[in-house]
């Protein structure tokens, strides 16, 4: 049986973390801070889920900054600069995002259709997650690079892909080696399922650690001119 005090945490993370994901999005779409990147409008809630309050500070200090109603308000006409390592965490939170959307929506499709292998249904899983990851994870790459770009459907998809797999790949590998971890160490018997909150709480853990196996790869690809820094 899981804990009762894990139960109440992974509750209260989560309550905290839809919290957070609701503000930035009442502050999006009913007080008018549009996001010049369209795409970025997804990424800051999706990183909200599992970053929570963090993600509401990053959004506060380095995306409202962006959008024409903060710029009208402060009277500028550019945004304040941003340190080199705030670009490259939202490339991370950019990549991350698409993450996020594959792993939840692949848990749920694991789970109802009762997918396993050798009794379990972590493998299962762990291919869903990447697979709908990587096709969710180009998409919201292509949505930024092409227009910053002026890129066509062909070149978009190209320069997406090579600007999303490393950094997926590698975001994928902090979250995967920690699923294995609570599938087969933590939570042995029973397992954890998409429907306990105790689930999602170590799925947020997760992604923290996929953001942080994702931040090298992006230093990477930002410096090589392969992805763009945001």
């Amino acid at each position: 049986m899981t804990p009762q005090w894990l139960s109440i945490l992974a509750v209260m993370s989560l309550s905290i973390a839809g919290l957070c994901a609701v503000a930035i999005l009442a502050d999006t779409y009913l007080l008018g801070y549009r996001q010049p990147m369209r795409i970025m409008e997804a990424v800051w809630p999706v990183t909200a889920l599992y970053a929570g309050p963090v993600a509401v500070w990053a959004y506060l200090r380095f995306g409202r900054p962006m959008t024409d109603r903060w710029k009208r308000r402060h009277d500028v006409d550019q945004p304040p600069d941003k340190p080199h390592w705030a670009s490259i965490g939202l490339g991370v939170s950019h990549c991350g995002a698409g993450c996020t959307l594959g792993d939840v929506i692949a848990a749920f499709v694991v789970f109802a259709l009762g997918l396993q292998v050798a009794g379990s249904a972590l493998i299962p899983e762990l291919i869903g997650d990447y697979v709908l990851a990587l096709l969710l994870g180009i998409l919201f790459q292509y949505a930024a690079i092409a227009p910053m770009r002026k890129l066509g459907l062909r070149d978009g998809l190209i320069a997406a892909a090579k600007a999303d797999i490393l950094s997926l790949t590698a975001f994928e590998v902090g979250l995967f080696i920690w699923m294995i971890l609570v599938s087969t160490v933590f939570f042995t018997h029973p397992h954890l399922h998409p429907v306990e909150a105790t689930y999602w709480f170590m799925m947020q853990i997760g992604m923290l650690l996929g953001f942080a196996t994702a931040w090298p790869a992006n230093v990477w690809l930002i410096r090589r001119g392969i992805k763009e820094a945001m």
